[in-house]
């Protein structure tokens, strides 16, 4: 099955490459510059980064991350990032995202 893309934020676009009611994946391409805003979700969140770079930040602690490098979201915490080089992010969400199909 092929999902659609959609635009999230100014910028950024996402797009859910796999699903199960356990898991999810999802690819969110970003602009130079664009933001995923903080937030949080009780779903546990795997982020690796496929392309680019990305100033990512997790419960007010932030790191730069580049292509090839990856961090894990606990659920509940405050998470968002901001892209500092085109790229993409691939995400793995535990359960699935509902709100996103």
């Amino acid at each position: 099955m092929t999902f659609p893309t959609v635009p999230t934020d100014p910028g950024v676009t996402r797009q859910v490459l796999a699903e199960n009611p356990d898991m999810m994946v999802v690819a969110f391409r970003f602009d130079d510059g664009a933001e995923g805003k903080l937030h949080s979700h009780p779903h546990v969140q795997a982020s690796y980064v496929a392309a680019g770079r990305f100033d990512f930040t997790v419960d007010g602690m932030t790191c730069g991350l580049q292509a090839g490098d990856s961090v894990i979201v606990p659920s509940g915490a405050e998470h968002g990032c901001r892209c500092t080089a085109t790229g993409t992010l691939i995400d793995t969400f535990t359960p699935r995202r509902d709100d996103f199909l």
